[in-house]
């Protein structure tokens, strides 16, 4: 498919969804430029992907969501995770979180009305005053219905529906053509020997900033032989100095 289909398509997905800010046929390497490009102009960026190409550009962006059948880097890149493999389930999310968030702040607002109330009358600010005291059984009963009600508050999210994400999302289709796109890439292995490693910790550490590299496939650190094995065709600088941003030594 040339250029001029790829756009072409882009458009009609996108006048379907009513987005009217397009942006295609960006090569994989660019993802990550065309994410920071959008923040640069003072936008909020949510990036939703599940490819192995798509791992920069989800840890660059704001909110980055990946597809349940995505690419393992792909998932462990994103601050999101779907548990399907639906776009439609995105909006969902957005909804849940949203829900999260006022949710939390519901809680702290109950918990400061409730202590802002008692502690005064527990301390006996308000005897003198106003003759107002209050029983350590009251007080202590209150403070356990405070805590009773923020988590029965909490547990509402458990009942949470979408509005907007339907109900089957399987069965959300658009209708335009379909799209496949076969990736060349000359695949090569790195071996960098990398001091400081001693624990699963590390491991964990050099395996996801070498993963975030753009190019990387895959990254296995070998603890003993102080090594970490790259796959893929990202640049051999760019890995060192991942590493050494991580406070490990690349040795040479």
């Amino acid at each position: 498919m040339d250029m001029m289909q790829i756009e072409a398509t882009a458009k009609a997905i996108a006048q379907n969804a009513g987005i009217t800010h397009v942006i295609s046929d960006v090569l994989p390497t660019d993802k990550s430029n065309a994410v920071k490009k959008l923040q640069s102009e003072g936008h909020k960026v949510l990036m939703v992907g599940d490819g192995i190409n798509d791992a920069p550009a989800l840890v660059t962006a704001d909110v980055g969501i990946a597809i349940g059948a995505g690419t393992d880097i792909a998932m462990g890149s994103a601050d999101v995770v779907l548990m399907n493999n639906s776009l439609a389930a995105v909006s969902g999310a957005i909804e849940l979180s949203k829900a999260t968030i006022r949710n939390i702040r519901q809680n702290l607002f109950w918990a400061f009305f409730y202590n802002t109330l008692g502690i005064p009358l527990a301390a006996g600010l308000l005897f003198l005053p106003f003759g107002l005291q209050l029983s350590p059984m009251i007080g202590a009963a209150a403070m356990s219905m405070s805590s009773v009600f923020v988590v029965t508050n909490a547990l509402r999210l458990r009942f949470f529906k979408s509005k907007t994400a339907p109900a089957n999302t399987a069965a959300v289709q658009i209708d335009t053509e379909e799209i496949i796109l076969e990736e060349e890439t000359n695949m090569e292995t790195v071996v960098i020997k990398v001091n400081g490693m001693m624990c699963v910790h590390c491991k964990a550490r050099v395996e996801k900033v070498c993963k975030a590299v753009p190019g990387t496939q895959d990254a296995v650190v070998d603890l003993q032989a102080k090594t970490v094995t790259v796959t893929g065709n990202a640049d051999v600088a760019a890995l060192k100095q991942a590493i050494t941003d991580a406070d490990y030594e690349v040795i040479e």
